[in-house]
């Protein structure tokens, strides 16, 4: 499916009868590729809708945005058309943080609330914590990329590929790092929380406090693994979404 590069979500595969869709947030220094294979293993009731930030892939030449409120509130402009039929979000690290944000605004928009979000890796806002990691120079935010998890030794011993990928780190850090939470907003929202077991950037107890951001219900999965176990775990992480998403499925609708 064609889609203007200045427009904020991919379709990678669409399925027009679909029950339900999933709307996907990529992390810090991530793009909506990160979900590509995501439609084959989800299963033909949901259509996987990717978010693109811009600056990268496809909007590579477009000005980054490093401001929470103008990304949530561009998604969720976007996102709106959509809730017409069953939607649900899925977001990882920062990306949990801008679903989240994109939730509150649908909420207080009025529109249909999703049907479940699922938070990755994410601390939910009571626990957000600022940082400096956007003001550090490429060696050592490189170092910790390292940290967060080893596979990311790839990406930076490939100097012309980790001088285009740098920049969008540093953006997206500034993004998060620089995010200042509201008033908590309890969500019409069922929201499950997915968290690897070695992740030195959130606990268990940290991931648990989510559900004081329901009004609906909440569920906690670990998974093997760092910050990036839905890699290694990806079959197990889409099956864990399906099987979540399939008693909210519904008839699709008409409209789209």
């Amino acid at each position: 499916m064609k889609t203007p590069n200045n427009r904020w979500l991919r379709c990678l595969q669409p399925r027009p009868d679909a029950a339900t869709r999933l709307i996907c947030l990529p992390h810090a220094g991530g793009s909506a590729s990160a979900y590509r294979a995501w439609p084959g293993l989800v299963g033909e009731r949901i259509e996987i809708h990717t978010v693109q930030y811009p600056g990268r892939e496809d909007r590579f030449g477009e000005p980054f945005v490093d401001d929470m409120a103008t990304a949530a509130e561009r998604i969720a402009s976007e996102i709106a058309p959509l809730t017409r039929r069953g939607y649900a979000l899925f977001g990882h690290s920062m990306g949990g943080a801008i679903a989240y944000e994109v939730a509150v605004r649908l909420d207080q928009g009025g529109l249909p609330a999703p049907v479940h979000m699922f938070v990755s890796g994410r601390q939910p806002p009571i626990h957000h914590r600022g940082g400096e990691v956007h003001t550090w120079d490429d060696d050592r935010l490189g170092s910790e990329l390292l940290r967060l998890s080893p596979a990311n030794a790839d990406l930076l011993s490939e100097p012309e590929l980790a001088a285009l990928v740098l920049p969008i780190v540093r953006n997206d850090y500034r993004l998060i790092e620089r995010y200042v939470p509201g008033d908590r907003a309890v969500l019409p929202v069922p929201i499950t929380a997915l968290i690897g077991s070695d992740d030195g950037e959130l606990t268990a107890g940290e991931a648990g406090d989510w559900a004081s951001y329901t009004g609906q219900g909440f569920r906690l999965h670990e998974f093997p693994g760092d910050h990036f176990y839905l890699v290694e775990h990806r079959r197990a992480v889409t099956d864990l979404v399906a099987k979540t998403l399939r008693p909210a499925s519904a008839p699709p609708l008409s409209t789209p």
